[in-house]
């Protein structure tokens, strides 16, 4: 702890310059984190610490904390001239590691205790207080940011392994306590790597009181939770997945925050960054608190913060949450229980211009960046530019084609041909957004229990038809997501405190799904078909879809160039299919290059061996054809290994 301080009276002195209120007031402020909070700073020739909360309804703030043993009469701040509702102050002899809260005396004649909004290190919880910090780490990654930069717009593979950070895996031996961010930065890259996954996400690793919200109830928007360690450790866990070229993702959360005493809700006596209408203000679904998203400051902390994991953190992308339960007002909610906007609709107009502003200024600022929204309704244009009338995203969760998948695959494979139009109907839409499809933790709790367990049959036909789930959703035109443990077959519905079911890769067929994964990510970097044009309809075109009665269906993947097209076939059923014809339109040789059924997976091993001819049997509408031998609830992909000329074939 740094030593006593030498003065309780602050000295006269601002971080925040006229022009720094006037973007404050105006909602334009996206840097706050340097004005607002704590910073340990030299002013007059002395060391100190800067103070600065927004808390315009207070009539009195005090910093407290040990250095004046939580007395709020000391250590006072003084609130600006420019009505910009701002308390300032420097205090000489304070350093790195105060612990402190803001006490604020309010107009309403509360007396409240608050943690720092700004604050970049807390207490470990139960704890609440905030931790005065600056971090000085000497970053490695410029190779992976240059890249980055230097990819801009090009298209590329994009498999996402999402994480909770503390159940991911835990020492059992230490009390059943999660890895620090230390021990992930060897364990989890090491294990990365070795799937091929090209980014992580991490559910909210923001400071959260309550480690069963899974960090969707944050408190401490600036800070890495302290559960794992220090902001310069946690740093040095994305340093270390940079340097194994491994992108970050962070959940990130603008939809609500917690009633929790120590937070943002009533942070001044009355509702500051929370609207005051409970019908705009309160959720319902998660009894918690709503931004006001109309008032100035509130964006300007909002945005900030987005702005902040990317610049302070390197973060490469940031996940927004609930995306949908902020652009209506109706959402969860009764009759009688909102209220309409200007024009009589749902929509929530302050949300929508707070969303189309965030990503102009992410997108403004770190064009190397990406958002993805997590919305689950048919809002048009979630992923198209804001200048073409859309919210700006980078990316959208496709939650239509998760439920209508998970749908068909709980269906007996003997019923399937009675739901086909679930398993294809995705692609009546699939290039309206740039989507990415997911199979998240929502997926695998809840009572869902875990994705294996929504599979059909004996062990190996479920087994058999996980693969086969996972093989369609990589060569399905989109990103993907997966949660964690669902590689390798989690067998238990997943627990916040519990370690994921490691024990399980002892087993082949478990062992054999993480294989698959291994090999579809591969697959997936490999092959510029399946990811090329993957938002685009250039890169899909159907050959069969109608084979109801075998549910079979047969697609191709296409890239630009005509070589790298891919087939796919899909058998929905346990059947062996033999001769089966498929029509293509190029002739000449083709070769298996995937197929979910290989032993190394857990299959029965029906392959389809070396190079296969095409024959001049029109079929599909298409000159040429193949025939093909489908492995039992699987999916096989080839690949056109030579064209040849109208004579060539067999001579």
């Amino acid at each position: 702890m740094a030593k006593k301080a030498s003065s309780k009276e602050p000295a006269t002195f601002s971080l925040l310059t006229d022009f720094d209120i006037h973007l404050f007031k105006s909602g334009k402020h996206y840097r706050l984190y340097e004005k607002l909070g704590s910073h340990v700073i030299t002013a007059g020739g002395k060391k100190g610490v800067y103070f600065a909360v927004w808390a315009p309804n207070a009539k009195a703030v005090s910093v407290i904390g040990n250095f004046n043993s939580w007395n709020n009469a000391e250590h006072k701040l003084n609130p600006r001239w420019d009505e910009s509702g701002i308390w300032e102050a420097f205090f000489p002899g304070l350093g790195k590691g105060e612990i402190y809260k803001y006490a604020i005396h309010s107009n309403t004649g509360d007396y409240l205790e608050k943690a720092d909004p700004f604050a970049m290190y807390a207490e470990v919880a139960p704890k609440t207080a905030s931790i005065v910090w600056e971090t000085n780490y000497k970053w490695k990654d410029a190779n992976w940011l240059k890249e980055r930069k230097n990819s801009i717009g090009k298209p590329k593979p994009y498999s996402v392994y999402e994480i909770h950070f503390g159940s991911w895996r835990r020492k059992v031996e230490e009390g059943n306590r999660s890895l620090t961010y230390l021990e992930m930065a060897s364990e989890l890259v090491d294990y990365i790597k070795e799937t091929g996954f090209t980014h992580v996400e991490f559910l909210p690793v923001m400071e959260h009181p309550f480690f069963g919200s899974w960090g969707y109830q944050v408190t401490g928007y600036f800070a890495p939770s302290s559960r794992y360690g220090s902001p310069e450790e946690f740093m040095q866990l994305v340093d270390a997945l940079h340097e194994a070229e491994i992108g970050v993702i962070l959940d990130w959360v603008p939809s609500h925050f917690p009633g929790d005493d120590h937070g943002l809700y009533r942070f001044d006596g009355t509702h500051l960054y929370e609207h005051a209408d409970p019908r705009k203000g309160f959720h319902p679904d998660w009894k918690s608190y709503i931004f006001n998203y109309g008032r100035k400051e509130v964006k300007s902390f909002l945005i900030s913060n987005a702005v902040y994991w990317i610049d302070k953190y390197h973060i490469d992308g940031l996940r927004v949450d609930a995306v949908a339960s902020m652009l209506y007002l109706d959402y969860s909610r009764k009759a009688g229980e909102w209220e309409p906007n200007q024009y009589g609709g749902r929509e929530n107009l302050e949300s929508i211009e707070f969303l189309k502003e965030l990503n102009e200024v992410v997108y403004g600022d770190f064009p190397d960046a990406i958002t993805i929204a997590e919305e689950s309704t048919a809002w048009p244009g979630v992923s198209r530019p804001t200048y073409l009338g859309g919210l700006g995203f980078g990316q959208k969760w496709m939650m239509g084609w998760m439920h209508d998948t998970l749908h068909f695959f709980q269906e007996d494979s003997i019923n399937r041909k009675y739901h086909m139009n679930e398993i294809t109907f995705s692609i009546m839409y699939a290039f309206t957004e740039n989507f990415m499809l997911p199979l998240s933790h929502d997926e695998v709790v809840h009572g869902k229990g875990p994705i294996i367990g929504r599979m059909t049959g004996d062990e190996w036909r479920r087994f058999a038809n996980l693969r086969l789930l996972y093989t369609y959703m990589y060569t399905h035109p989109g990103t993907k997501l997966l949660f964690m443990g669902c590689e390798f077959a989690q067998t238990s519905e997943w627990k916040h405190d519990l370690s994921l079911d490691w024990h399980l890769l002892q087993y082949d067929l478990h062992k054999g799904i993480l294989n698959l994964f291994k090999d579809l990510n591969a697959l997936y970097k490999a092959e510029p078909a399946l990811y090329q044009f993957g938002f685009e309809a250039r890169g899909f075109e159907w050959i069969d879809y109608s084979d109801r009665e075998n549910s079979v269906m047969v697609y191709l993947r296409k890239a630009e160039a005509k070589e790298d097209q891919l087939l796919v076939v899909c058998n929905f059923t346990p059947e062996v299919r033999q001769h089966y014809r498929i029509g293509v339109g190029i002739r000449g040789y083709w070769k298996e290059i995937f197929n979910s059924d290989n032993v190394r997976y857990g299959g029965s091993g029906l392959l389809n061996q070396g190079q296969i001819a095409t024959s001049p049997v029109k079929y599909h509408g298409r000159d040429y054809s193949i025939s093909l031998s489908l492995p039992p609830l699987g999916i096989s992909v080839f690949k056109l290994e030579k064209e040849v000329g109208e004579f060539e074939l067999g001579s």
